[in-house]
């Protein structure tokens, strides 16, 4: 185990008033993603963290943990949100009986850890109370680890949290005790073919892949936050990869066993659906599940199938939409719901994804409206905002509607006036400018999960995240990155999204999802981390990108605080910070803490191995052609599937400007000029060669 010192820099204990557990008022938990298996985002007991307490010179940095465990050299990386338990008493090991407040990470390196969040019983925050490592052999390659992506959840009724995490190709999901780290018995539970595709188990689809890739495991991305039921009786997994359909799980979580499970498409052979979205399926208080599938890049640009790869007129087929289900004790998932957007044709054709962003339940007061229950969509490649009624699904329970392109047929709660990109009703576009070609890859407008808050004054909002775009290939982001749409609601009347406001000062890359703080219906905060690295650029090495974290006051939108550039190190995508009871707690490659300090206090950071106060390797200087190829390609061809540069460079040069000027790879190349090609293909000849001399 590596020991670490502290160093301590004019550190005084006032400066963690706010995070004694003797604090008086009332003291929150955040056991999932988006706080609630809802998914509604919103913190609304949070009487610290106001916008003056934020925008003032005494928010920031407080403290840091050590850097997490690496694997072989590679950096931990956090792409699962960090949860928080306020109080829990040790239950083995040196802490035994010894009561902290906790936050529970997990990395793509395959550990869990719990953390201590403020100073008891002689140890300081950012201390490491238990770690548990769940993979010996993580699934990853050189671009990227995977053992573990998406957000665990903890059941507190069990004192078990639960993790989903990929070991030498095998996806399987664990119940750790909160207290130790200590293995459930009868788990962890192999995800595989054998325990899926078991007699009436599975509902929609025809098998679970078999063909266990060693790197990213069966069903690839299990990157959804993980989801209870009402009554902790099934436990949901999403699984979504390119060319492969989307699986939701459901796990009886009594037995140890999987209970059943629904594909996208009853045939596998049709290759879409992906359920990969990071904010999994959300859950409403009537026990349905919710979670919007995905189209396909293999489909759409590789294979080249255009409409004939969206299968319209197949039955059971349900790539790009949004789907209800109920999962009865005794007979498992049954499809009640569903809603395709009235484009999504022409969208699957593109690889313009409704799947790349998860749904939220919304429950507003039953006199206000005719559709009190609402299941809310912002976000999504294409950047739009959807608003459903939960208890009348419109579409079909057999197959998708017939492509269309026609806005006003959207079978959603649509805003009675016009919108701009249709010159008639349809979905309001939130993150511009508005596409029906151009919207993959570094070209897509959202991948994250909006949140939802009300004012108590009969105010309802929905915040979104995302990243406008400009230039000719969209890949440029610009402002805004942020929207709120306001809930229209009137006696007797269906409820109606309507646009509200954009932030037009900040421009984000390829942000997280949004969380709402406030204290009741007021003080209320927007917090949202952004990468600050479009979706292929790598995380790793001395040139990953660091993040920004910022808060927004979710009345105006007005900036109120943002990370400094050396403030946060480098973390994974899809993340989101968890603000609880006066902190703000950020997974990057360790734990780091922000919230009001004492005015003459600054923050502690520790040295020793793994020093995270160490200087930064200073990455040499880069060609034209290198940093394209570091932010368009590095991250599919570093590893993975895709040929490697040592690989590539065997290409003539001839080849790779064929590639990416009318080829395989042209969208990859969308907007570059002729020069900016050859620059890269002058880079993909050379650069393996430059590295062995």
């Amino acid at each position: 185990m590596r020991k670490f010192h502290y160093c301590l820099l004019a550190l005084s204990l006032p400066a963690y008033a706010a995070l004694s557990q003797d604090d008086p008022g009332v003291r929150i938990d955040k056991t999932t993603f988006h706080y609630n298996i809802h998914r509604t985002g919103w913190n609304d007991k949070e009487k610290i963290l106001t916008p003056e307490a934020v925008a003032s010179h005494r928010f920031g940095l407080l403290w840091e943990s050590p850097e997490l465990d690496r694997y072989e050299g590679r950096e931990p990386r956090l792409q699962a949100s960090p949860l928080y338990l306020d109080s829990v008493t040790m239950g083995e090991g040196p802490y035994n009986g010894k009561r902290f407040s906790v936050a529970y990470l997990a990395s793509t390196n395959g550990y869990v850890y719990a953390v201590n969040t403020a100073p008891a019983n002689g140890v300081a925050p950012g201390a490491i109370l238990w770690r548990a490592k769940l993979a010996e052999k993580p699934c990853g390659n050189a671009t990227e680890m995977i053992g573990i992506l998406s957000t665990p959840i903890i059941d507190l009724g069990q004192n078990r949290i639960y993790v989903s995490a990929c070991d030498a190709g095998q996806w399987s999901v664990h119940a750790l005790d909160v207290r130790s780290g200590k293995g459930a018995p009868n788990w962890p539970l192999a995800i595989d073919a054998k325990n899926v595709n078991r007699p009436g188990v599975i509902k929609n689809g025809t098998a679970f892949p078999s063909v266990v890739n060693v790197s990213r495991g069966a069903g690839w991305w299990q990157r959804g936050a993980l989801n209870l039921s009402p009554d902790k009786s099934r436990l949901y997994l999403s699984f979504g990869k390119d060319g492969q359909s989307g699986w939701l799980v459901s796990v009886d979580t009594r037995q140890a066993r999987v209970a059943s499970a629904f594909s996208t498409t009853q045939i596998t052979d049709q290759m879409q659906g992906g359920m990969w979205a990071s904010g999994g399926p959300a859950v409403d208080p009537q026990g349905r599940v919710y979670i919007s599938t995905g189209a396909s890049f293999l489909v759409a640009v590789t294979m080249k199938l255009g409409l004939k790869g969206v299968y319209s007129e197949s039955p059971n087929s349900w790539g790009q939409s949004i789907l209800q289900l109920r999962d009865d004790p005794r007979s498992g998932f049954q499809l009640t719901g569903t809603y395709t957007p009235f484009n999504y044709c022409h969208a699957v054709s593109k690889d313009i994804d409704l799947g790349s962003s998860g749904p939220i339940v919304v429950d507003l007061p039953g006199a206000s409206s005719t559709t009190p229950r609402l299941l809310a969509f912002g976000g999504g490649k294409q950047g739009n905002f959807y608003l459903l009624n939960r208890d009348k699904m419109p579409g079909s329970l057999e197959q998708r509607h017939a492509c269309t392109d026609d806005s006003a047929s959207d079978m959603s709660l649509l805003d009675p006036d016009p919108q701009p990109q249709f010159n008639k009703r349809g979905p309001i576009n939130l993150f511009g400018p508005y596409s029906e070609d151009i919207g993959m890859l570094n070209s897509a407008k959202s991948r994250s999960t909006a949140a939802y808050f009300s004012d108590g004054e009969g105010n309802h909002y929905v915040f979104a995240s995302g990243s406008s775009k400009k230039g000719a290939d969209f890949s440029t982001p610009t402002a805004p990155g942020v929207a709120r749409v306001r809930l229209v609601t009137r006696p007797g009347e269906a409820a109606h999204p309507k646009l509200d406001q954009l932030e037009g000062t900040q421009t984000l890359f390829n942000p997280g999802s949004p969380v709402v703080t406030s204290n009741g219906g007021k003080d209320a905060i927007v917090w949202v981390m952004d990468p600050n690295a479009p979706r292929l650029a790598s995380m790793y090495g001395p040139r990953a990108p660091r993040p920004t974290l910022y808060a927004f006051d979710a009345k105006t939108l007005r900036l109120l605080w943002k990370s400094g550039p050396d403030d946060l190190f480098t973390g994974g995508k899809y993340n989101e910070p968890a603000v609880v009871n006066g902190i703000v707690l950020v997974g990057t490659d360790r734990l780091q803490a922000f919230g009001i300090r004492a005015t003459s206090a600054m923050a502690y950071r520790r040295t020793g191995e793994g020093n995270p106060g160490a200087p930064v390797a200073q990455a040499a200087p880069m060609s034209p052609g290198a940093a394209i190829f570091e932010e368009r390609c590095a991250g599919c061809h570093t590893g993975g599937s895709a040929p490697t540069p040592r690989q590539l460079a065997a290409f003539t040069q001839e080849r790779i400007v064929a590639s990416l000027t009318h080829g395989v790879m042209a969208p990859v190349a969308a907007g570059m000029t002729k020069e900016q090609i050859e620059q890269v293909a002058v880079y993909i000849r050379t650069a393996p060669q430059e590295a062995n001399e």
